[in-house]
């Protein structure tokens, strides 16, 4: 959510900004409802005055048997009583409209970050690893022998309908691996603490972090109110909600392995093949909870451990700065890193990380306390995906592909296999 003392001070800085991100201005609006607002609380103030002068004279009035004068201010003490009543409910629907149309708007995009309007204005900033030449075409991961029998989109149809899949054997030892590969990288070489969450959060908890009010159709809620999340972002970042903490304690780092779920609601016809975009998905998330100068470093450190990963399993990717077209609805600036898919021959995302200034804890009311001394501040909140998991199977399987059919797997992966190295064409872990 945005200051309004920022807008106040420079709405047409404000609705510039909104314009790279292709969003009408909205300004005029916000501060109509602003003005309109301070205008019944100033009047509910001078009313208030009235009525406590009024309430002192009252009894003089009556002490000195002026019944006449003590009627009179009798009545305009009430009716005081009743119009402050009506001004402070007047300007309470207000400052719920405000806040209404606030949180609908999306954040300001960072000054360095490249103007575009779609995903064609991303930039891409680096490249690691060389795209292997196959001596045969390769297959996509579900066109795989190895994983025909451990990739049951068929069943998982019967089961809970399109966009869902069963995994068995060694595919779903090789899910279970990577996962656990990801947090052991994370929390032993990255400092981030281990969090197991909830997949099912309050309301308030999607607000806090900009799913809800404007992106309800892209998730799941249940009959008695609760959301699940789709992602753990909406856990991890909300563990400040509300708190006001020590500048000693920041930065915080966490990391959770969930499952996540999306009704992929824009995404109609998009990806219906494999699983590569899924309703029911699991993920490696890393949030981290910094103070406002250090969370463009935070940043850029964040992207290095997401990438770290790709590299240890030597998958081949590209990082790309998304343009203001292109960023998410809560980021200032955000990171994508795509790993390269040989069966469809390009580069597909696999991790998005994104800093989001103050922009959500604005919306969670989550502050710090300077350690030396002074008004509490806003905190800085950042995401990314370290990694997708669905994905980085993917990524492995069609990588690792040989032409008889098997598939080799990551020599990184293999303490978490307990030495095993390949995926037999007919399925089994070897």
């Amino acid at each position: 959510m945005h200051d309004i003392k920022t807008i106040r001070e420079n709405p047409a800085a404000f609705d510039a900004a909104l314009s790279r991100r292709g969003a009408a201005p909205v300004s005029s609006a916000i501060l109509a409802l602003d003005e309109a607002r301070r205008a019944k609380i100033l009047a509910a103030e001078t009313a208030q005055a009235e009525q406590n002068k009024a309430s002192k004279e009252v009894g003089k009035a009556k002490a000195s048997g002026d019944e006449a004068g003590f009627e009179r201010l009798r009545a305009l003490v009430a009716s005081k009583k009743a119009e402050i009543a009506e001004l402070k409910q007047a300007a309470s629907l207000d400052d719920a409209a405000l806040t209404d149309l606030l949180m609908t708007i999306p954040n300001l995009p960072a000054d360095d970050i490249p103007d575009g309007a779609d995903e064609s204005g991303n930039v891409e900033i680096r490249r690691w690893g060389n795209p292997r030449n196959f001596a045969f075409t390769p297959k996509e991961h579900y066109d795989l022998p190895a994983v025909q029998d451990g990739m049951d989109f068929e069943t998982a149809a019967k089961l809970s309908g399109a966009r869902f899949v069963l995994l068995s054997g060694a595919v779903a030892r090789v899910h279970r691996a990577l996962a656990q590969f990801m947090l052991d990288t994370h929390t032993e070489e990255n400092a981030l603490t281990e969090t197991i969450t909830p997949v099912l959060v309050r309301e308030e908890m999607m607000y806090g972090t900009g799913q809800l009010p404007k992106f309800g159709e892209d998730s799941y809620q249940t009959t008695n109110g609760w959301w699940l999340i789709p992602t753990a972002e909406v856990t991890l970042t909300n563990i400040v909600n509300g708190m006001t903490i020590e500048e000693s304690y920041l930065p915080r780092r966490y990391v959770a392995h969930t499952q996540c779920f999306r009704s992929e609601a824009g995404s109609a016809g998009r990806d219906t093949a494999g699983m590569l975009r899924q309703h029911q998905f699991e993920k490696v998330e890393m949030v981290s909870v910094t103070k406002p100068g250090e969370s463009d470093a935070e940043h850029a450190r964040m992207t290095r451990c997401a990438e770290m990963i790709l590299e240890k399993l030597n998958l081949p990717y590209r990082t790309v700065v998304l343009c203001t077209g292109d960023i998410g609805f809560g980021a200032r600036r955000t990171h994508d890193i795509e790993v390269w898919l040989p069966g469809q021959n390009c580069y597909r995302e696999i991790s998005s990380v994104s800093t989001c200034g103050d922009f959500q804890a604005r919306r969670m009311n989550a502050r710090f306390k300077p350690a030396g001394g002074g008004k509490p501040e806003f905190l800085h909140t950042l995401n990314g995906s370290g990694l997708a998991v669905g994905r980085c199977l993917i990524a492995v399987l069609e990588n690792g592909q040989q032409e008889d059919g098997s598939v080799t797997l990551p020599d990184a992966l293999h303490p978490w296999l307990r030495g095993k190295t390949r995926i037999t064409p007919q399925g089994e872990l070897a």
